[in-house]
């Protein structure tokens, strides 16, 4: 009887990605190490910094590991990058989850233990071979040994590490979601969760860190905004703000809800112990390669604490007014009342309007060696190259006011104020404006003719006003079509005509658009554009301001010198087929 050896697996050559040199010879010391293949492979694409290479071959000469599985676990490389390249290189097909069989392929003995710890996911086999999905298509040791248990020829693919881990789990395990394969390692019970030190303890342990992280990793997968992390009386709610609209999605066990939320806590350095009142706190963390700045708030409620987490991703960020969905007169208008040398600059709107975004828009295109700009903000969102930002503290004293007052003794030439939040602030401000400064601000008004009515009603001199302020522009954010899956629609005449679209384009046609869900995207929209409606202060403007008229009067007059409203610019955002009518009626008050 033949017996079957064991291949016993061979320690892997590091010179590859570590950099030894030869027998005999000696590295010198300005001569770059060899670089791991897929590591060139993503430092040559951007998709992996050197600095962030160089800290995990340190941490791997530390702790030991693989090097690649270090990257994607360290969050300075993603998943799907690492795939995409070893797919390249080897010139393997990449298959993704959507492309996993719904049956399992006949595979013998192969135990899902071996799957799981080399991850590999078989996907089809016959009498002779076998196709196999792997995170790591380079590993010899592996191939080599799943080829002499099976007894056939082993045909590779390439796969996404956490997506093979799921396949794995759906096809040979208890169908277990990723994260329901991490809640069933928690430990703890509910009568040791009233225990500091033992949440501490919990909230550190390997599991809740995982679960956490899953939680950051979908939410920038799905390109949400917000994580809202809400505790109830029996379950715990995980929502992502995706594209301005709440979407629930899988969520831990209640009985996890402390040890999550003492983990965040942690890692934002807030006071785990209490609980009572609300707290803010700032989390620095890297997933799927992007290095994240989330803005963390928790505050009491009857269930335990919520806790909402803002992401903000420093590269995601466009700070181009084309790309922000600006039309060309109104971005040439805007861009005019911008180089002026001096007045004050207003944009409106709710909160999560993008009105910050486009005050650092309008920020780098001024942004020039000769002129000095000071930024005063609650918190400071993104860094800019080139320009001093300012965090105010309330808590110490240094709230908008106080810090003005400084930045004026600074020799600014361009200030810009988070928002105008009461009457001291516009006073230094519109001081600020007289004396030759340009100062961008915002307010929280429906459109912009409330911005002028709001500031009378905040106490502002009315003289002041009409001496100082140039534009005030008001803006919503609109989801966007996705430009592959959109179904064009005719209006009728009279359709058109209720909507305000004859107005704007008399005769028409009027062809609209519509989203078309599919597999990958439900909503059918990807992304946001900016609709906006920009005043310009005119002469016939100041004097019906001396004259303290209504915000609809002054609606009414800068419409009758041409000023196009956010519904109308949203109705022309529909004829190109950029958004919906729907998702225009949705955030205008036309609705």
């Amino acid at each position: 009887m033949k017996t079957m050896e064991t291949p016993t697996r061979q320690p892997e050559d590091d010179t590859t990605d570590a950099g030894t040199a030869a027998p005999g010879e000696t590295s010198p010391e300005n001569t770059t190490p060899p670089v791991d293949p897929v590591c060139q492979y993503l430092l040559d694409s951007g998709r992996l910094r050197a600095n962030d290479l160089k800290r995990a071959v340190a941490y791997r000469e530390q702790h030991g590991g693989e090097l690649i599985t270090l990257l994607v676990r360290l969050g300075l490389a993603s998943e799907r990058d690492v795939a995409e390249a070893e797919s390249k290189l080897l010139d393997l097909a990449l298959v993704t989850q959507s492309d996993f069989p719904e049956e399992t392929p006949e595979i013998g003995d192969l135990s899902v233990r071996y799957m799981k710890q080399n991850l590999l996911l078989p996907v089809a086999a016959d009498e002779d071979s076998m196709t196999v999905v792997m995170a790591n298509p380079r590993d010899a040791f592996a191939l080599k040994a799943l080829g002499m248990a099976s007894g056939k020829h082993i045909h590779t693919r390439v796969g996404i590490a956490s997506e093979i881990e799921n396949g794995i789990e759906k096809l040979y395990g208890g169908g277990r979601s990723q994260m329901g394969q991490i809640v069933e390692s928690l430990g703890g019970s509910e009568d040791d969760l009233e225990n500091v030190e033992h949440l501490r303890d919990l909230a550190s342990e390997a599991p809740v860190i995982r679960l956490v992280n899953l939680i950051m990793q979908r939410a920038v997968e799905a390109r949400a905004s917000d994580i809202h992390i809400e505790p109830f009386e029996n379950r715990l709610k995980v929502r992502y703000r995706i594209d301005g609209v709440l979407q629930e999605v899988e969520s831990p066990p209640a009985s996890s809800t402390a040890a999550v939320i003492s983990r965040i806590k942690i890692m934002a350095n807030l006071n785990i112990a209490e609980r009572r009142l609300p707290q803010d706190g700032r989390i620095m963390h890297r997933v799927q390669g992007k290095e994240l700045d989330l803005r963390v708030s928790t505050v009491p409620t009857s269930h335990g604490e919520s806790v909402v987490m803002r992401i903000l991703d420093r590269e995601a960020i466009v700070l181009d007014f084309d790309a922000l969905g600006f039309e060309e007169d109104t971005r040439n208008h805007f861009i005019h009342a911008l180089e002026m040398p001096h007045g004050i600059i207003l944009v409106t709107g709710p909160t999560g309007s993008g009105k910050t975004t486009t005050l650092y828009t309008a920020l780098s295109q001024i942004n020039t060696p000769e002129r000095k700009i000071i930024t005063v903000e609650d918190p400071v969102e993104y860094q800019l190259e080139g320009i001093n930002q300012i965090q105010a503290k309330s808590s110490i004293g240094l709230d908008f006011a106080h810090a003005l007052r400084a930045i004026v003794r600074q020799d600014p030439d361009v200030i810009m104020i988070g928002e105008m939040r009461d009457l001291e602030t516009a006073r230094i401000a519109i001081q600020s404006a007289l004396t030759g400064h340009l100062v961008l601000s915002t307010l929280h008004t429906n459109d912009a003719a409330s911005g002028i009515t709001r500031m009378l009603d905040m106490g502002v001199d009315d003289y002041l006003l009409t001496s100082t302020v140039n534009a005030i522009m008001a803006q919503r954010l609109v989801r966007t079509l996705d430009a592959d899956h959109r179904e064009a629609i005719e209006l009728a005449p009279e359709v058109a005509a209720e909507i305000g679209l004859a107005e704007l384009v008399p005769g028409g046609p009027y062809r609209v658009y519509k989203p078309v869900p599919t597999e990958a995207n439900s909503t059918g929209y990807f992304g946001r554009q900016a609709i906006v409606e920009l005043i310009r202060m005119t002469d016939p403007l100041r004097r019906m301001v001396m004259q303290h008229a209504t915000s609809g009067e002054l609606l009414k007059q800068a419409r009758s010198e041409g000023m196009r409203t956010m519904y109308q610019d949203g109705l022309l955002k529909c004829l190109k087929g950029v958004t919906t009518v729907e998702e225009v009626l949705r955030v205008t008050q036309e609705a």
